[in-house]
């Protein structure tokens, strides 16, 4: 859930009077997500299973259409617990396939089923996926000092790391831009402008 191109960033908007958002924060779904979701620190490995499903669904659209989306994946992909989608067979991936209310891609709902099976991987590896993750950024949040949304970049090193090792790993769908997504979603770095009322919750 980048803070970039994906987001396709606005003007500076507020529901509330006072308050000041990133500049992609502009549909009332959008807000909700970025006031209350987008940047906190999340630990869940539930949680985190799920922003890595919807950051690779994301892969070449906007974020707006996944967000849409949500509850629909949460229902076609059992409330995104890891055990069960790993036991996705090729007769539930053409029901998913048929489902209108995800993005219809063979591609993607293969991989999510393949990165199911990673996940538990890495969970047995390291006890669970959130100690493995958040060993990219030294377990420690990474707090940057955006002046806009145009000094977002789309990766960094620490992105970088994550992808290749993630795809060593067989993961699908986790190259370092998406990597980048999914560590401002899950508050792995702040990516709040400094204006922004976010930026030192």
């Amino acid at each position: 859930m980048a803070l970039r191109t994906t987001h396709k960033p606005a003007a500076k908007n507020g529901s509330a009077p006072g308050k000041v958002r990133c500049a992609w924060a502009t549909e009332d779904l959008a807000i909700a997500y970025h006031d209350e979701e987008w940047g906190v620190p999340v630990h869940d490995d539930r949680l985190l299973f799920e922003f890595l499903i919807l950051e690779g669904a994301q892969a070449g659209l906007n974020w707006m259409t996944i967000l849409k989306k949500r509850e629909n994946y949460r229902g076609a992909f059992g409330y995104f617990d890891a055990r069960k989608v790993a036991r996705y067979d090729s007769g539930k991936s053409r029901k998913l396939l048929a489902d209108p209310g995800i993005v219809r891609n063979r591609l993607k709902i293969e991989s999510a089923v393949r990165n199911a099976k990673a996940f538990l991987a890495v969970q047995k590896e390291f006890g669970s996926f959130d100690r493995y993750i958040w060993g990219f950024v030294g377990s420690r949040p990474i707090r940057n000092h955006r002046k806009s949304s145009k000094e977002v970049p789309a990766r960094t090193p620490e992105s970088d790391s994550m992808s290749k090792d993630l795809i060593q790993r067989g993961f699908k769908f986790v190259g370092s831009t998406i990597c980048y997504a999914f560590m401002q979603a899950v508050g792995m770095v702040n990516d709040h402008t400094i204006d922004c009322f976010r930026y030192d919750q």
